[in-house]
């Protein structure tokens, strides 16, 4: 069956975005001996002309749209980025009868509301690679479908829960054949690749179970190392691994870095670290299997507001590894994220001052957390009268603790003005 596989995302935000995960589905689409065009909409200066110029020259039997980022998560001028999302849908329904089903990390927190209100046909929450398959040869035979786990059907709703593939090894990796039209020594080019999928740490803020499932799923550090290779063949030698903890599993980290290091590869990378957990070998490990700059995101430098927020470090834990990083020449951007459940003007001065004596290259600090559904954060929210309990969310609802608003603003500000590496 032919399959047009569209990535709708045009925002940049604090880097190029390449859509490794459209690229994955295309992968599996591929192997299971579909044919497929991936269009990618980041450098069309007309999205939807494209779209139809695809359609034309393709004449797909099913679309694909993945929605990367329903918004931009600021409190102070929110953006909904959906309406671009959406134009992209009603350009396809206009120059095709195929039906347009909707994926991607950002759908896969909305999925019912997002595929109503984009005005597409199906919906896959969680991993595509499987589910769009198992769709895609359901189609081909005209039977039914309702019941893929993680499928949605507009005005219906979901039928079973998400599958998440327990065994990543057996979903191919897209290939650097994929991204021709990136250059890969473009400057703000880190390409982006997963070794692992799911996050068990449930901070209550955060809506990563709802894309990837709770349960860490990994792929071997060997196919990995040898997909890396490619990657460095083809030009692309800085990495973003784009994993919610580099660090987690401690194992499976010192395993991928020490083949990184025995197979001398020719790349730099940049992870996101949880701040827990680390020692020095470690940190000695990733920097000579070519970590140049991690994030870390402690998001408070109070005990209290830690504990609300579901984390499981200690500041003195946060300062101890931001020096031992720092010791090994690796860039690390921190972030806060005040406003939350039980912050007070205390509380985030105390984290003002914590993260302004760490010394990081950078740091961005956030006033005000975006409200996910069925999260912890939700719940409070709820309870304490943020939100309604019938509110979706797909409109973007923020929670800033009572009292705080115009104060916090205020001295954030004032503490980023003679702080240029803060960003705000």
């Amino acid at each position: 069956m032919k399959i047009l596989l569209i990535s709708a995302n045009t925002e940049t935000i604090s880097m190029t975005i390449v859509p490794v995960g459209l690229g994955a589905v295309a992968a599996a689409s591929k192997k299971a001996g579909h044919e497929v065009e991936l269009l990618d909409l980041m450098n069309e200066k007309a999205p939807e002309l494209a779209v139809k110029n695809s359609i034309a020259g393709f004449s797909p039997q099913i679309i694909g749209i993945s929605v990367r980022n329903i918004d931009d998560q600021s409190m102070a001028n929110p953006r909904f980025l959906l309406e671009k999302a959406k134009a992209i849908v009603a350009a396809c329904r206009e120059n095709s009868g195929a039906p347009i089903v909707l994926g991607g990390a950002g759908y896969s927190i909305f999925p019912d509301s997002a595929l109503i209100w984009l005005g597409a046909d199906i919906g896959i929450q969680g991993d595509g690679e499987l589910a769009l398959i198992e769709l895609v040869e359901r189609i081909g035979k005209g039977v039914d479908f309702s019941d893929i786990s993680g499928l949605y059907l507009a005005g219906r709703g979901r039928g079973k829960a998400p599958a998440f593939a327990p065994d990543l090894d057996a979903l191919p990796i897209p290939g650097p054949e994929l991204w021709a039209s990136y250059r890969p020594v473009a400057e703000d080019i880190w390409m982006p690749f997963q070794t692992r999928r799911g996050c068990p740490n449930c901070c209550t803020y955060c809506s990563t179970f709802l894309i990837q499932g709770e349960v860490t799923r990994k792929r071997s550090p060997e196919n990995v190392v040898r997909a890396l290779a490619d990657y460095a063949a083809a030009g692309f030698r800085r990495i973003f691994f784009t994993d919610n903890t580099f660090n987690t599993p401690l194992s499976y980290a010192r395993d991928l870095c020490s083949l990184i290091i025995e197979r001398k590869l020719d790349i730099q990378w940049r992870c996101i670290i949880y701040p827990q957990n680390i020692g020095e070998d470690l940190v000695k490990l990733i920097a000579g299997a070519g970590c140049r700059e991690v994030s870390m995101g402690f998001e408070s430098g109070s005990e209290n507001i830690l504990h609300i927020m579901n984390k499981r470090f200690t500041p003195e834990e946060v300062r101890r590894i931001a020096g031992l990083l720092a010791d090994y020449g690796i860039k690390v951007m921190g972030f806060l994220l005040l406003g939350g459940p039980g912050e007070t003007k205390e509380t985030a001065e105390k984290s003002l001052e914590f993260a302004d004596s760490l010394k990081l290259s950078s740091m961005r600090v956030t006033a005000g957390i975006r409200i996910y559904p069925f999260t912890g954060l939700a719940k409070i929210a709820s309870k304490e009268g943020y939100i309604s309990p019938k509110d979706d969310l797909l409109f973007p609802k923020f929670y800033l603790a009572r009292g705080l608003e115009e104060w916090l603003r205020d001295t954030i500000k004032k503490w980023a003005f003679s702080r240029p590496n803060w960003i705000t």
